[in-house]
C-alpha cells in the first residue's frame, strides 16, 4: 500500500482507511504481502466497476474473500487436514526470537487460511462469532470450532518453539 498518499478530503481518508482495513484482512487470508495487495486491488476494482464505489467494509471483505476462494479453487490448493493429526507444517522452520513479529509470523503461517481469517476477524476487527458467521456464511458453531482449533495450534506451536511439551 502506498504510504505517501496524503488524503485531500474526509472521503479520501475514509477510502484510505477502508483500503488499509481490506489489506489487513487480505493479508490474514493469504499470509503473503503481494498476494494481499493483488486481492485488495482486484476487489476494489470489481466493486467500483459494479457499484461505482466501494463504500462498505462488509462489501470489500466479501469481495476479497470471494476472490481468495476463487484463486484457491483455480490453483487447487484446497487442503483437508485431519482434526486428530497435527499438520507437518507446524514445525518451526527457523528459530525466531520469542515475542517478535517473526515469531508471530511463523506461528500464524502454520494455520490454515480459514483459521487465520477467523482469528483476524475476531481479535483484530473485533467481530463476535455470530458476526463472523454472517460475514463468512458459516454457522456460529463452525466459527467457534475454527477459533478453538486455531488457538490450540498456536498454543502447541508456541510451546514447541519454547521447548515445552504441549
Amino acid at each position: 500500500m502506498d504510504r505517501d498518499f496524503a488524503p485531500k478530503s474526509e472521503s479520501d481518508a475514509s477510502e484510505l482507511e477502508l483500503l488499509q482495513s481490506g489489506f489487513r484482512y487480505a493479508l490474514s487470508l493469504t499470509h503473503h504481502r503481494a498476494d494481499a495487495e493483488d486481492l485488495v486491488q482486484q476487489a476494489w476494482l470489481n466493486l467500483c466497476q459494479r457499484y461505482g464505489a466501494a463504500t462498505s467494509r462488509a462489501a470489500l471483505y466479501t469481495a476479497i474473500r470471494n476472490l481468495f476462494i476463487d484463486r484457491c479453487r483455480r490453483a487447487r490448493v484446497v487442503a483437508f487436514d485431519s482434526l486428530e493429526e497435527a499438520p507437518a507444517d507446524l514445525a518451526m522452520p527457523a528459530p525466531a526470537t520469542p515475542g517478535t513479529n517473526d515469531d508471530l509470523e511463523l506461528l500464524l503461517g502454520a494455520l490454515r487460511p480459514g483459521e487465520r481469517e477467523a482469528i483476524y476477524l475476531h481479535h483484530v476487527a473485533g467481530h463476535t462469532a455470530e458476526e463472523i458467521g454472517v460475514l463468512t456464511r458459516q454457522p456460529r458453531g463452525t466459527v467457534l470450532s475454527l477459533l478453538h482449533r486455531a488457538f490450540k495450534k498456536l498454543r502447541d506451536a508456541a510451546a514447541t518453539a519454547r521447548g515445552v511439551t504441549p
